[in-house]
């Protein structure tokens, strides 16, 4: 089976507006001080910060063009395609393991491939088409799948399920090309070809998860300094949506003790207090 917004769709260009730019180097320049800080699950390091508009426009700071591993960020994106691709309910929360493992499931029997499947609708939505990979590892998911497959949640076998959702997780991608797959989160479910990826309700309720969720046991203070939602990864990546206006990725892999990263949440407090964006 093929997926939604599959149609392939040009890489936005630098374009930005002078207020983007002066306010991406203003929070580049109050950051730095914390790009070193924390424990990172990755080798690299370094801090990128990325914006893509609604009305196509794309600016950058620091290391936004280097890949990192999408981690749990691909929960995001899983949760958007197997609702796209699959009528029945999804789970109440993507982002815990069992949810983001069925959700994985769902896609797994609706296309056949749920990480090929992924890869293609992140490209098809980015424009990049040479999207590569990390090393998947392993993932302690595998036990708690071993315990749910008793009770008929999961239509795929185990061991199956869990490969694909670390697949998954090991996609590579920049800032910029992750701001701009993102976008249709801020377009009310509406993807890179103009097409409606997602209806409208389902939209909000993934920005709902996000929201309360998306920043792990950090997510009410994120909610408290930041205001948008957001959904970070382990490989130090957060992606943050600005409804109607524009969708914003950071990463840097130094993460705190929730699991965030450090500069990653600060640049995010600085965006949204330099630019006044925020849902609150």
């Amino acid at each position: 089976m093929g997926y939604p917004g599959g149609e392939a769709t040009a890489v936005l260009e630098p374009a930005p507006r002078p207020f983007l730019r002066t306010a991406l180097d203003e929070v580049c320049e109050q950051v730095q001080p914390l790009v070193d800080l924390g424990q990172s699950t990755v080798e690299s390091h370094g801090f990128g910060m990325a914006v893509a508009t609604v009305d196509g426009e794309l600016c950058g700071v620091g290391d936004y063009q280097v890949p990192f591993p999408l981690r749990s960020l691909a929960k995001v994106f899983g949760f958007a395609l197997a609702h796209a691709v699959d009528s029945r309910p999804g789970p109440q929360n993507p982002f815990d393991p069992l949810g983001a493992l069925v959700t994985t499931d769902r896609l797994l029997s609706r296309t056949g491939d749920a990480a090929g499947a992924l890869r293609a609708f992140l490209a098809a939505q980015s424009g990049n088409h040479s999207i590569a990979d990390e090393p998947a590892g392993t993932s302690a998911n595998s036990a708690l799948a071993q315990i749910i497959a008793g009770s008929d949640v999961l239509d795929n076998p185990v061991s199956t399920v869990v490969d694909h959702f670390n697949r998954q997780g090991a996609i590579a991608m920049t800032c910029a090309d992750l701001a701009t797959a993102a976008l249709f989160l801020a377009r009310g479910g509406v993807g890179a070809d103009g097409t409606r990826l997602l209806a409208r309700e389902a939209t909000r309720r993934l920005n709902a998860i996000m929201l309360v969720c998306g920043m792990y046991d950090g997510a009410g203070e994120f909610a408290y300094r930041v205001g948008l939602p957001a959904k970070s990864g382990s490989g130090g990546g957060i992606i943050a949506v600005v409804p109607n206006r524009c969708v914003v990725c950071v990463w840097s892999p130094g993460l705190d003790a929730c699991g965030n990263s450090v500069a990653g949440v600060a640049a995010l407090e600085a965006f949204s207090t330099v630019t006044g964006w925020s849902v609150f």
